[in-house]
């Protein structure tokens, strides 16, 4: 069976085709980012308290004994709601944004159209999740602070007003920028290396099977350059929501220039690394059933408007 589809419930570039690409990427983000909860509390108290929580078995044993098993998921609801609405705009943005600006940057290399379109997604992404996330750091290392979102978003409104939710955007946009223009770029190169040098065949002539396949190996390898650019500004994000610093620069201060690129990296790999590749998988696998092709380079019909590239 070849990667053609013969029935798509959807047109691409029509809205039922970015509405599908919206719920494909609150799906695949919400239930990937809610099974690693665990690693990202023992990530998120890793960077708070390095000392303490110095490495993955012993930071997870620590947590387990101290705090109970409970605490390994705690801020879950933060992570299923926050990052898939922030998946939902991410993923559904890019597609409308791949497709426009393909349409009026006809003279720019794709690299580029790559980058302007992950960037412009992931503006609104971030502030999307920003509240969620300013309750979910809190929720993880303060367990006095609240249990979860329903009572963690009215507790933080009365300590700190609206603005509390969003002190952490600029270091937000600062990690995800960066990781989403890599992310996206990486892996849509890689797609494309791996069909053009590797399988030396078209996507299209490709079983489903396989095209889900090349999905999962540029996943994994987006995933893995992105957590490593953006690994400072995660850093900056944990160190102001848990008020060990006032701003950016006094967070710079406290955590050290190369403890910004060093702490909790291994576990951020652990983590970002596969999750980023169930990503890719989930999405592609949702727009597979509803007879979509899969991700990866300008498809056929943008490529088209872009020879000139």
């Amino acid at each position: 069976m070849t990667g053609g589809v013969e029935r798509r419930l959807f047109q691409e570039f029509s809205p039922g085709y970015y509405g599908i690409c919206t719920v494909g990427g609150m799906l695949s983000a919400g239930t990937t980012h809610l099974a690693i909860t665990p690693l990202d509390v023992l990530k998120v108290n890793m960077q708070v308290n390095p000392i303490k929580y110095n490495g993955i078995s012993s930071g997870l044993s620590t947590l387990w004994r101290e705090q109970g098993p409970s605490s390994l998921w705690r801020g879950w609801s933060g992570k299923f709601f926050g990052y898939g609405i922030q998946g939902g705009c991410k993923f559904g943005l890019y597609e409308y944004f791949k497709k426009l600006y393909s349409d009026v940057l006809v003279d720019r290399n794709r690299s580029f159209i790559f980058f302007l379109s992950s960037a412009s997604a992931q503006v609104f992404a971030d502030v999307a999740l920003c509240p969620f996330e300013a309750v979910k750091v809190r929720v993880q290392t303060q367990p006095k602070f609240a249990k979860g979102l329903v009572d963690g978003f009215p507790k933080l409104y009365r300590a700190e007003g609206l603005m509390g939710f969003y002190k952490g955007l600029l270091p937000l946009w600062c990690r995800n920028l960066p990781f989403s223009m890599i992310m996206f770029s990486t892996f849509e190169h890689s797609v494309e290396l791996i069909y053009h040098n590797i399988i030396q065949r078209r996507k299209e002539d490709c079983s489903r099977a396989q095209q889900l396949g090349v999905t999962c190996l540029a996943g994994y390898a987006a995933g893995t350059v992105g957590t490593v650019i953006s690994n400072p500004a995660d850093n900056i994000v944990s160190c102001l929501y848990n008020k060990q610093a006032e701003n950016v620069m006094q967070a710079v201060k406290k955590i050290g220039l190369a403890n910004l690129f060093t702490r909790s990296l291994p576990v951020r790999i652990a983590i970002v690394g596969p999750v980023v590749t169930l990503q890719w998988f989930f999405y592609d696998t949702i727009k597979v059933f509803c007879g979509l092709p899969t991700s990866g380079g300008l498809n056929r019909c943008l490529e088209e408007a872009n020879l000139s590239a």
